[in-house]
């Protein structure tokens, strides 16, 4: 049983040197005030300029997406071509 004791030790000496994590998550008093919060300063987006930016994202995502399906025909045709010869 020499091995298990060994298994044993090491987990509990481990254990003992390992950091504590959870400070990285607890809130303190002189980090976080008890009403501390963010305040943003968003510009103003008039509903043409909105239209616009969706837009322009829609088009940026059907780009993206045909790029997509043609390197993924691509592969699939080169793939498809190596099995065949092989």
């Amino acid at each position: 049983m020499p091995l298990g004791e060994s298994m044993l030790s090491t987990i509990r000496s481990n254990k003992s040197i390992r950091i504590d994590k959870s400070k990285h998550f607890r809130k303190t008093k002189s980090v976080y005030g008890e009403n501390s919060k963010t305040e943003y300063n968003f510009p103003e987006a008039s509903p043409e300029l909105l239209e616009k930016i969706k837009e322009r994202i829609q088009k940026e995502n059907k780009k993206t997406r045909t790029k997509m399906v043609v390197i993924s025909t691509v592969l699939v045709v080169v793939v498809l071509i190596l099995l065949f010869l092989i």
